[in-house]
């Protein structure tokens, strides 16, 4: 198996949960060391702690992939006589960089609420709240009739005619181009200051703008000609959608007092706090990892019976009450879904591309409360 580096590891990382997915501010990214060197093992937790470190320490991991940022506020300074100042040292001195993916990782398809809503056995998931689509374009572009296959098949390649479930898509039609190349041209059919008259196919493809330049690259390195006729139209279609959050359905309506032990039990918390009438018949149901306050409104608006998220304030638990929301808070740790599901993604991921490198779910748990 071919040996790696973290930059390597990383971009094969974002191809999944892109920095671009996480909403404006957040703290994520490299955050301690270097991905300029060899990484064969990697430690995916939720927090990065002391014990965390000790446990990379352990293993040999040169990498750290956390959920959570361990710097999330601004650093004044690193003093090594303060917690996070000694941390940060003592992750520099056994040369383990700490790597966060926070709300892309939330975003990402697959990603932390995916994995909530697959463990919480919801059907028909959708977004709950959107925060990023790529608009759609078309492209057109013409060429002579023997070159029109290989033209295709390269924009195919590129990742354009992709619409929903259906790969190399296009359409192609006949006509006539009609062309004088100058002095200075360098012609692939006709000559200079003659005007020729071709056979040439119309090729028209949509893709997300999002890879516009890889699509025009690929056409460029393929036409036979010296200077390619295409155009680019912006159409008013958003493909792709991300977003925080899951709604889904229960394939059967039950009481929310059984719904919050079926939840309590999936998600393998030792209680949950509960707002609602506890005989209330739920089956649509909302999720969102961590503090989900902001979203009681986002919930309800969805049409959902119940909202499953963390850290309830009071008084967000009693506007919930009065718009008839049940909710659910199993707490905010549940997020530790993570470490499982990015361990199996990317080792997986590494596996299908001969990649020697281990990811490994951190064992310790990093919930800070404790019930008595």
């Amino acid at each position: 198996m071919k040996q790696t580096n973290g930059q390597q590891i990383i971009s094969l990382f974002e191809q999944w949960a892109p920095k671009s997915l996480a909403v404006e501010g957040d703290s994520i990214g490299l955050q301690v060391g270097t991905l300029n060197k060899p990484v064969s093992k990697v430690l995916v937790t939720l927090d990065v702690n002391p014990k965390v470190v000790q446990e990379a320490i352990e293993l040999g991991c040169e990498l750290i992939i956390a959920h959570h940022p361990p710097i999330y506020r601004g650093m004044k300074n690193m003093r090594t006589d303060l917690p996070q100042g000694k941390l940060i040292e003592r992750l520099i001195k056994n040369d383990i960089a700490v790597y966060a993916a926070h709300t892309n990782l939330d975003i990402a398809t697959g990603g932390v609420n995916d994995l909530l809503a697959n463990a919480l056995q919801l059907e028909n998931v959708k977004i709950l709240e959107r925060t990023t689509a790529e608009k759609l374009i078309k492209l057109a572009v013409f060429t002579p009739k023997e070159s029109t296959e290989q033209v295709r098949a390269a924009l195919a390649n590129a990742g354009a005619g992709q619409i929903g479930d259906y790969t190399d898509c296009s359409f192609i039609s006949q006509g006539e181009g009609r062309f004088k190349p100058s002095n200075n041209a360098d012609p692939y059919i006709g000559q200079a200051n003659e005007l020729s008259i071709v056979e040439e196919d119309k090729i028209e493809v949509v893709l997300p703008s999002t890879i516009k330049n890889r699509v025009l690259k690929a056409l460029l390195a393929t036409h036979p000609y010296e200077e390619p006729a295409y155009d680019l139209y912006e159409l008013d279609v958003e493909v792709n959608e991300k977003g925080l959050g899951r709604v889904g359905t229960l394939p059967n309506s039950i009481s929310l007092s059984a719904y919050a032990q079926t939840v309590k039990n999936q998600l393998q918390v030792p209680f949950v706090r509960v707002v609602g009438e506890l005989d209330k018949p739920v089956q649509k149901v909302a999720v969102l990892g961590g503090d989900g306050n902001k979203y009681i409104q986002t919930a309800k608006r969805a049409g959902a019976d119940v909202l499953i998220t963390g850290d309830l304030y009071f008084h967000v638990a009693q506007d919930a009450e009065a718009i008839g929301l049940a909710v659910i808070d199993p707490g905010h740790h549940i997020e530790q879904i993570m470490k499982t599901g990015v361990s199996n993604y990317m080792n997986d991921k590494c596996k299908g591309k001969n990649i020697a490198c281990t990811f490994i779910p951190s064992k310790l748990s990093t919930e800070p409360f404790q019930l008595i």
